[in-house]
């Protein structure tokens, strides 16, 4: 994840690069004092970057509160006290892993986590959490409430997987959406099973906004929406490539790597590349990885797309 560290004093600073030593399986930076709060901000949430916050709550808070918008979008953003005693997730603490991260924060420097968030408190079951671990789509927000609320209120919490259509209301309908839409009042909060696995490949070094633009135009392009995507599938050699990394945190999903062996059994109709044959041993990376990324019975939804040493593919599970 990639986490960016705001202090505002000399103690601040301390903490926070003994806070970047502790996260070092994190692509931790300590943003420099004096630079804008409205600059780093706005990145932070245009990319889905977390903020750390090293100073006080009121700070934090005005300093995000123009951008915060969607409780299923927003970024995960964090205050510690300058003592580094306690660290409370602010922002968007199940979808966007706040609590987790607080938590984290809070083993690597022996601190306090302070999780206000309800179902957290009270050990319940938490639906957004659920589906997030899941790789589910919720498709009515309002849900959440609805069933946080029963939770809440110590009634068991019904889901329906295999029996379909349900033989009696439930709480949590898991389904396609558009078989969900043909039935009355199915229950409290649809999910849906991701329909998309999208498997990219780049040069070396590829600016993380080149691979953004390529891959958002080319997916509305095919009027295919990033939520309903699952993942980002690409070959080993790449699982350490920046911009396809910063891609997979923006975009919230996983990013998924094959070996090249694995990836030259897939079975498929796939375009053929001796260069990328000859520089990774597989004929074709993007298709390929979008398809064992989708799973047994996937089709090529759309075919390799190549433009400026970037390519993407996206395969549709059945």
């Amino acid at each position: 994840m990639r986490i960016k560290i705001l202090y505002f004093t000399d103690k601040g600073k301390a903490l926070a690069e003994r806070l970047k030593a502790g996260l070092a399986e994190h692509d931790a930076v300590i943003v420099p004092k004096g630079v804008p709060l409205a600059f780093v901000c706005g990145d932070a949430f245009a990319d889905s970057e977390a903020l750390v916050f090293i100073g006080a709550t009121g700070i934090a808070v005005r300093a995000i509160a123009p951008y915060v918008r969607d409780k299923l979008k927003d970024p995960p953003v964090i205050v510690m006290d300058e003592n580094g005693s306690f660290v409370i997730p602010l922002l968007s603490g199940h979808v966007g892993g706040a609590n987790s991260l607080a938590i984290e924060i809070a083993e690597a420097i022996e601190a306090q986590p302070v999780i206000t968030t309800a179902t957290d408190v009270s050990g319940t079951f938490s639906v957004d959490l659920f589906a997030k671990e899941n790789e589910l789509r919720i498709a009515n927000r309002d849900g959440i409430a609805k069933v946080s609320s029963s939770a809440l209120e110590g009634k068991p919490v019904t889901i329906c997987i295999k029996d379909y259509p349900p033989k009696e209301p439930v709480d949590v309908l898991i389904a396609d959406e558009e078989a969900a839409e043909g039935l009355k009042d199915p229950a409290k909060i649809v999910l849906c099973p991701k329909r998309y696995a999208i498997g990219m490949g780049c040069r070396k070094g590829k600016a993380f906004e080149d691979l953004r633009v390529f891959a958002e135009e080319v997916l509305h392009e095919n009027g295919i929406d990033i939520s309903e995507a699952g993942c980002i599938a690409t070959i080993d050699v790449k699982k350490d490539e920046e911009g396809l990394k910063r891609l997979s945190q923006a975009w919230r999903m996983p990013l998924i790597t094959f070996e090249a062996g694995l990836l030259a059994r897939t079975e498929g109709d796939f375009s053929h590349s001796d260069t990328v044959l000859e520089k990774v041993g597989v004929d074709n990376v993007c298709e390929r990885a979008a398809v064992l990324a989708a799973g047994k019975g996937s089709q090529i939804r759309v075919s390799k797309t190549a433009r400026d040493g970037m390519t993407i593919a996206v395969a549709e599970r059945k």
